[in-house]
Order: structure tokens, then sequence, then C-alpha cells
């Protein structure tokens, strides 16, 4: 340590050089770091689809879901397990460990994947794995709407035009299309036409084929060169493929338009979109994990202003869901709270040094700290977001107080030196000033970073967010140490020795002084008063505490809403489709509303699993909204004028952290768990209807897991004996009059498009016809469907959700009004009551269950951590009573915690606990930096224990525990002024907690340190 800083002070030029180089070389780096809002909170996940066509959602959990769960589990670091079956479609996701690479994980999945696959039914289609997402994974969404084009000529134009363009950006790891209508060559038949004309279903579709079949042809070879020879298809019109003969009769040629309606249509839709009152498409791009937010949605939004000369007729809007924006506003409102943190540090030194050289000297360490922080935390591939910005400012008064610590020591000694009779060489004076004062500043960063430790273990989303503004922390006190022993010295050697010699100290000081030490001896004379003082106030504090209100974390301040917007399982698209309009219309008709969109059912290739009667709504709102509030009041009162649908607000960060916690969009979740889903269902009713009753309970909701009406077809036996039928003569033929079957493709300017044979809509949309289809049967008959198979319309559930292997249903809420702990338990209390048959349970889940969980690990780890506190105090002072005088400081500073939470609404979210936490750093530091003195003064200097060594310690160190109490409040001041906006949700309790610790930690140091020191430092004395 002492090479450290003597090799400082002799190469002192080259060390501030090298600063400048670090402050140069950062600017040009940082400018260039990936920045996000958030840190990735989404454990690593893998999730599996797998397309049934045609099963129901029991069938697809038996014959798809279950055998995949089964190849699945027990795969290498994985978690947890969830699953979600519904009509035609199968969502297996596995939940890793944190800290797997993603990519090691998929290998895993597949290799697993492809042995089940052979296993699964041959309707199914081979599992696919979607692309890897980060935990805000939408980044843009983008209307798509047009006056002169249909909803088939925009997917043309935005499926083979637009997202090929979208997919190559960096980053982009899918467009997802709400509202595809992709463009079919239909061949749409009807038996009974068929029969007029003596003809099947399989001579059409074997004609159809026939005409749209390629192969290659092979090659010439001629004498000089060698020829290839291509078949090009000669059908691009319907009316070419009208003209394909099917068959001929009688001499007669019988054309594929002779026995069909050959039209250009799209495929049955899984899902909608509507733009604006209108219908369209919603596009929904997402990106990678780890990639930068910022620079992709530019990215994406420069490649479609691009592209917008070459879609014409098209209107783009980029601004219905644009995360970025957020971003931005949070990244400027941090920003703009360091640098006005940081302008109050500098007046602040510049007040109380009065000189220039020190504070210029003290001033430095700021940026170099930062700077230095930021580029060790660039290098080793973290993130720039608001946890870490908030970090960073956290630390800004200890950054500076380690080189206020150094310098006011430093000028101090300089001073007396040349006053001394016989002074010293200045290179010496500085040299033991710095090393002086670093025994305590160095066990005070290391009580700093055991302090810390508990947030490093905290689990899940809690640990994802907290854990970097804990290591962006402890990472800037840790340059600063480097920076307080190489560049502070440096500075001071070249700026202090030959600097005018001041006589007195500056005014500021010279007052707090007087007064001080006239103030300070009546203290301590009464130090049983001090005592019961801090008694009183401990217990009371502990007192406050059970009757403090819980909460996970804030509402962030976002300008983009979303609102799940959920029917009855069933509905038709057509009936979401209205209903959307509608409330569209009314969303736009707000003030400060700029636009809606909306996605309804599903897409293709996308990580919705959900119905038709599912739907989310967005709106953007006008940063520049007079009032905030009222505009999501009337947005939540407009919503509420829909009743009989599920419904909320939400906005996307908010939604998303429920979703990691628990695969819904609620606060709290009554997850219950069985094999029968009737039973599951009646249980889960019983449970909403105790939880309805309790105060605070809003947006109650139990999983609709109901049953919806299904035509069922099931093929009677004696129909094979009778008409020579088979159930897979059946099957195929109900298979392409309903769902249609693909014979080909057309090929158009780089473009496919898919060739199906199908029924007549009038065939497809009545129950009676359907019953009445003919079948061709082996003897050229055929036979209407009602003869071969019964047909019934019978109940089936509309979507079976299981995790880890077992069935389950929830029953989720949300908290208004009161405390989201207080509802909790209230919960709890009821659900406790309730008897459960053998094989059911629940489980409370959510952000309670997460914030219990993570407080009771702080709790936990952080009595572990005081221990090593205590040990590392034992290590320095070698007495357990100064150790203990230390730990009990420790206690009061919480005292000004828990004064905080309640001045600001008696609610303790996990941002006031990480507060908690930081406020034993920076009392620790602050309480050994006093007593190191006194020992130092006793030990080295010899003043004899006694009431003249205490003043004389206090009155030495008064300007440095201000000034490091200043610099920490004031650095914190603009986020407490500015409030809760956007980007310090989370960071304004926090700075809350850790100002009022902050303020009780100098009270106690200046008014009561001395005297507790006074009655037990003598007692050290007997006892060393």
């Amino acid at each position: 340590m002492r090479w450290l800083v003597s090799t400082s002070l002799q190469l002192r030029v080259i060390v501030v050089a090298l600063m400048l180089v670090l402050l140069y070389a950062g600017y040009n780096r940082l400018s260039n770091t990936p920045m996000d809002v958030f840190p990735e909170f989404a454990p690593p996940y893998v999730e599996v689809q797998t397309e049934a066509p045609g099963l129901s959602t029991p069938e697809v959990e038996a014959l798809v879901t279950i055998p995949l769960e089964n190849a699945l589990n027990g795969t290498p670091q994985m978690q947890k397990l969830r699953s979600k079956s519904v009509l035609g479609l199968s969502s297996v996701v596995l939940y890793f460990e944190k800290g797997i690479d993603v990519m090691e994980a998929r290998q895993h999945v597949q290799e697993r994947l492809s042995r089940a696959a052979v296993t699964l039914p041959a309707v199914a289609r081979p599992p696919v794995m979607l692309s890897p997402l980060s935990s805000t994974s939408r980044i843009l969404k983008v209307g798509v709407s047009s006056e002169k084009l249909s909803q088939m000529e925009l997917t043309t134009l935005i499926r083979w035009n637009v997202r090929p363009r979208l997919m190559a950006i960096p980053g982009v790891a899918n467009v997802a299309i709400w509202g595809q209508r992709d463009k079919q060559y239909q061949i749409l038949i009807n038996p009974e036409r068929l029969r007029l004309h003596n003809m099947t279903m399989a001579e059409v579709q074997q004609a159809a084929a026939g005409a749209l079949q390629l192969a290659g042809g092979g090659f010439m070879d001629t004498p000089n060169q060698r020829l290839a020879i291509a078949n090009t298809q000669s059908i691009n019109e319907v009316s070419e493929l009208a003209r394909v003969p099917v068959s001929t009769k009688s001499g007669n040629i019988i054309r594929l338009g002779d026995v069909a309606d050959i039209t250009i249509g799209n495929q049955p839709p899984i899902g909608d979109a509507i733009i604006n009152d209108g219908p369209g498409l919603l596009l929904i791009v997402e990106k990678q994990p780890g990639a930068n937010t910022l620079e992709v949605t530019h990215n994406v939004e420069a490649a479609l202003e691009a592209m917008k000369p070459g879609l014409p007729d098209m209107e783009l809007d980029s601004t219905i869901f644009r995360p970025a924006s957020f971003i931005e506003m949070s990244l400027a409102h941090l920003n703009t709270a360091l640098l006005l943190g940081c302008l109050l540090v500098v007046l602040v030194l510049a007040f109380f040094l009065y000189d220039w050289r020190t504070a210029l000297i003290s001033v430095t360490a700021l940026p170099c700290s930062l700077v230095g922080a930021a580029l060790v935390l660039h290098y080793t591939g973290k993130t720039l977001d608001t946890m870490v910005l908030a970090g960073l400012i956290i630390a800004l008064g200890e950054v500076v107080d380690d080189a206020i610590i150094d310098v006011e020591n430093i000028a101090r000694r300089l001073r007396l030196n040349r006053l001394s009779a016989v002074p010293e060489p200045a290179f010496k004076v500085v040299l033991d000033a710095s090393m002086e004062v670093r025994s305590a500043v160095i066990y005070g960063s290391m009580i700093v970073a055991l302090v810390l430790l508990p947030v490093f273990m905290l689990p899940g989303l809690s640990g994802a967010f907290f854990q970097p503004l804990a290591l962006s922390y402890i990472v800037a006190i840790l340059v600063s140490l480097l920076i307080a022993l190489t560049l502070t010295p440096a500075l001071s050697l070249l700026l202090l020795p030959n600097a005018p010699l001041r006589e007195k100290e500056p005014p500021a000081a010279r007052w707090l002084k007087t007064k001080y030490r006239s103030f300070l001896p009546s203290m301590l004379a009464h130090p049983k008063r001090i005592i019961a003082t801090l008694a009183i106030t401990l217990s009371a504090s502990a007192m406050v505490v059970p009757f403090l209100g819980e909460e996970f974390l804030p509402h962030f301040k976002e300008y983009d809403f979303l609102m799940h917007w959920v029917e009855k399982p069933g509905t038709s698209l057509e009936a979401m489709k209205r209903i959307t309009v509608k409330v569209s219309k009314d969303l736009r008709g707000i003030e400060g509303v700029r636009n809606f969109g909306a996605h309804i059912g599903r897409a293709e290739v996308a990580d919705e699993v959900v119905g038709p009667n599912f739907t989310e709504l967005w709106i953007s709102v006008d940063p520049n909204v007079p009032d905030y509030d009222a505009t999501v009041a009337e947005i939540q009162h407009t919503i509420d004028g829909y009743p009989g649908l599920f419904r909320d607000v939400l906005t996307y960060l908010r939604e998303r952290i429920k979703e990691v916690l628990t695969g819904t969009s609620a606060s709290i979740v009554v997850r219950l768990y069985g094999p029968d889903l009737d039973r599951l269902f009646a249980k889960a009713t019983e449970i909403g209807n105790e939880v309805k009753g309790i105060d605070g309970v809003v947006d109650l909701k139990v999983q609709q897991q109901t049953r919806v009406p299904q035509i069922q077809v099931r093929f009677k036996p004696a129909a094979a004996l009778q008409f020579g039928v088979s159930p897979g003569d059946v099957t195929r033929a109900v298979s392409t009059l309903m769902r249609g079957t693909k014979v080909g493709e057309v090929y158009q300017e780089q473009k496919v498009f898919d060739v199906v044979v199908w029924g007549e809509v009038a065939i497809r949309n009545d129950i009676n016809a359907f019953r009445n289809l003919l079948v061709d049967v082996p003897n050229g008959a055929k036979v209407p469907l009602r003869d071969l198979a019964d047909i019934q319309i019978v109940p089936a559930p509309n979507e079976i959700t299981r995790e880890n292997s077992s069935r389950k249903i929830d029953v989720t809420c949300n908290v208004k009004g009161r405390d989201l702990g207080s509802v909790a338990r209230d919960i709890e209390t009821k659900i406790a009551t309730m008897d459960f048959e053998q094989g059911y349970h629940p489980e409370l889940l959510g952000e309670y269950a997460e914030q219990r969980e993570s407080s009771n690990t702080l709790l936990s780890i952080s009595l572990n951590s005081m221990i090593g506190i205590f040990l590392v105090l034992y290590a320095d002072y070698k007495s357990f009573r100064l150790a203990g005088l230390v730990m009990g400081s420790l206690l009061f500073a919480l005292t000004g915690c828990v004064i905080s939470v309640l001045l600001s609404g008696a609610v303790l979210s996990l941002g006031s606990i990480v507060g908690f936490v930081t406020v034993l750093g920076i009392a620790a530091r602050n309480t050994i930096m006093l007593i190191s003195h006194y020992r130092h003064l006793e030990l080295k200097e010899n003043i004899p224990f006694g009431q003249e060594l205490i003043l004389q310690g206090a009155q030495e160190r008064i300007m440095p525990i201000i000034m490091t109490a200043l610099t920490s409040v004031l650095a914190l001041l603009p986020i407490i002024v500015t409030g809760n906006r956007s980007g310090q949700e989370i960071e304004f309790p926090m700075a809350v907690v850790i100002v009022g610790g902050i303020l009780t930690s100098a009270i106690l140091n200046l008014l009561f340190m001395p005297a507790l020191y006074f009655h037990w430092g003598r007692k050290k004395e007997a006892e060393v």
C-alpha cells in the first residue's frame, strides 16, 4: 500500500497524464455502450411449440404435450417446466438456472426433442423452438393500414418485402405478423357438384398436384457445352389453373374450373389486428437477449423509413409501442440527476474547502472514479441501464469522500509542517498524511462490500434488478479507493506544497468548529442521557417496522399501455373485432392518447398461445400530456365501462415483471394443482369467492378453463362393413373439406403462394351441410357423412395449463387501496382455513411471494454480513468494545431510514430495503473514520485519553463528516426533488431511505459518538 502511494508520488506527472487518457478513452468508449432501461431479469428459457391441426385441447395435451414433457423433464440445469395446450397447438416452456448459456440450453433441448419428435402422432408437425428473446423482448409495434389495399395485399407486401429486411437487422430475433392473411390459390369444391360430374375429391387433388409439380429436367451434353433442362411452371393465374384438365368423360375434357370454383383467398385466420379503429396488420418486432434496445430500434425505424417509397398506399405507424422512448426518457432523467448531483457536490466542496486547489483535487476524483467504474462494467459485458446509473449516483458521496478525507488531512499536515520550526520534505509529509487515513478508508471499503454482499445473494427477479446496482456501487467505491491511493496524493504534491499559506481555516470551517467546540462539552457531561435517547429511539423504530406496508416494485411511469381484453372462451374473431373497434374509438377520444393498436388471437411463430377470445390493446400516450395521472384514470374508467370482460390496464414493464414471476399478468396468484379439470375449476371458483371479499382486491379472475362447444366426428365401425370405407377415408375427406389440403405452390416474382383444395364456404359454415357432406367410398358411390360417423356437439376444455407435470389453474388479482403485503397475508389466512382433497394443493405466488423470499434472504445473509463486519472491525481495533460501538452506530443509522419510510408513505418496497442495506456501509465508514482518528491522536500523537482528546478529534473530523454527509445527500437530492418520474421509480424510495440514514448517522457521529467514545474508550484502554 505504501509502495503504491510512494510510486504515485514519484511518478506524479505520469499518473495525472494517465488519468487524462482514462477520461478521454472513457468518453469515446462509453458513447457506444449498450443501453437499456433494466437489466435482463427473466431467467433463461426455451419455448417449444408444436402445431397439431385438428386435434382438440385434451388430445393435444395427451398426445403431444405430455410426451414432450416426459422427454424434456430432467434437462440439465432446468428449474421448472410449464406447458399450455389449446386447440391445435402445444406450448412447452423450460426455465433454466441463471447464468446458463442460452445456446447450451437450446442444444440440450434439441437433443431430447429429436428423440421425442418420432413418438408424436402423424398429424402433429415437427416441434419448433422459438427464437431466444430478451426479458423485454418487444421493442416495437408497427401498425400497418391502408385505405386502398386489403389485408391480404398488405400481408403479401409485408411478408415478402418488409419482414425479411427487418429480420436481417442485427439484434432482431423475430417479427410476428398479427392479422396475417396469406394469399392462397383456392380450389373450392362441393361434393354435390362433383357427384354431378361423376368425379371424386381424390381426382381433383391429383390433377391439381400434377399440374403444379416441379421436377428437375436433368441436362443435355452437346459437343461443346452442357445445357440444363428446366421444367418451368406454366401456371401463374387463376384462369390458367381453371383450365387444368381433370378427366376425360365420353370424349369431353373436364377441367378444374368445371367442377370447382377457382379463386384467390386466404387461409382460415388464427388472429387479427385493429389499427386506429380499422383492420390492418400489427408487426411485433422482438429482440435477442443482450441486444442494444436503442440501437436496434433506431435501425428498425431507419429501415422502415428507407422502404416507405416502395410501399405506396400503405401507412406505417411505429409509435404504437416504442419502449425506446421510455428508455431515452429514463436515462435522460438519471443522467440529469447524476450531473446535477455532481454539480451540487462541487459547490459543497468549494464552499467548505474555500480553496480552488483542494477543491479541484477533490472534484477530480468524481469523473475519474465514475468513468473508471463505467469502463470496468463495460469491459465485463454489463449494459448501462437505470440500475447501474442508480448505483453510480448513490456512490457519488462515497466516491468524493475518499478524496475529501485524503486532501483534508494532507492540506492540514502541510500547513502544520510549514508552521513547524523544522519542516520536513513535502514528499514525506504528503506520503505520511495519506497513509495516516488509509487504513480506516480501506477497512471502510471492505465493510461496504460486506454490507452489499446480501444483495448478490438475492434470488430470481430481485437479484436480476438489484445486483447491477450493488455491483456498480462497489466498483465505483473500489475505483475511488484506487484514485485516492494514486491520483489524489499526486495532485496534492503538485498543487499544495507551494500554495499560499493560509493562517486561518476557511470561514465555514472556522465558524462550524467554534460553535461545535462550545457545544460538545455539554454532550460529554451526560453520557447516560445520550444512551437513554439512543435506546428509546431504537425501540420506537423497532416497534414501527411491523406496521409498515409492503410492496415488491413500484408502478413505472411509462407512456405505453397495454390492456388485456378477454371474452368468454369460444368467442369468434368477428365478435372480438367488433368490440375491439368500439373500444378503439373510445380510447382514441381521450385527450393525450395518440394512437391505438390491438392484436386478437395469435400469430404464426409467436409467443402468444391463446384463443380468438384473447386480445391485447395497446395505446401510446403523449409524453407532454398535461396530467399523466388524470389521463391514466380516464383510460381506466373507459376500460371499466365494458362489463362482462376481463380487462386490466398495465404498463409493459409491469406486465413483463408479473409474467416472469408467475406466467400471468397479476400481482397475486393463487395457483391450484390437481389432476381433474372439473374439480380444479370448482375449487378455484371457491377460492375466488373467498378472496373476493378481501379489502384491496381488484381485477379478480379465475382462469377461464371452461368447456367450449366442439363438433365431434366419431367413425361408425359398422360403416366399414357396409360401405368398405376406412376411418382414414372419412378423416381425410373431413380434413380436406373443412380445413383444406395443400396440393402445390405457385411461384411469382420470388414469392411462393400455396394452392389448396378446400370446401365451399357454405359447407364450412353450416352444421347441417356438414352432416350431409358426401364422402367418396371405394365402390364409387358418395355417402353422406352422417351415415359414416356420429356427429355431435360436445363440450371440451378451451385450454389446459400445466406446471412441473401437473395440471394447474390460477386465481389471480391485483391490489388497490392497500399495500401488497397486507392483502396477500389476508389471502393466505383465507386459504389456510379451506379444505383440499388429496392430490390438490394451492401455492401463493406473485410479487408478494417474491418480495417475501427476497426480504428473508436479505435478512438472513445480512446477519452473516454483520458478523463479518464485526470481525473486520475487531481486526482493526483489537477491541470488542470499539467494534461493538461501531455496530451499535449502524443500528441508530437505520432509525433515520425508518423515519424516511414513514414520511414517504409508510410502505417498504424492495428498493427501500436495499436502501437500508446501503446505509449500513455509508454509516460504518463515517464512524470508523472518527474512531480511527481518536486512536491516531492517542497512539501516534501521544495525546492522553480525556476530554481534550475527544474535543480535538471531533473538531478535526467535523468538516470531513459534514462534507461527506452533505455530498451524499446532495448527490441524491435531484432524484428526491424530481420525485417518482420515469426512470426513477425504483431509485426514488431508495434515495429517500438513504438520505434519512445518512442524516441520522451524521447526527450520531457529531453529537453522540464523542460522548459514547469518551464513556467506552477508557474501558477499551484498560482492556488493552
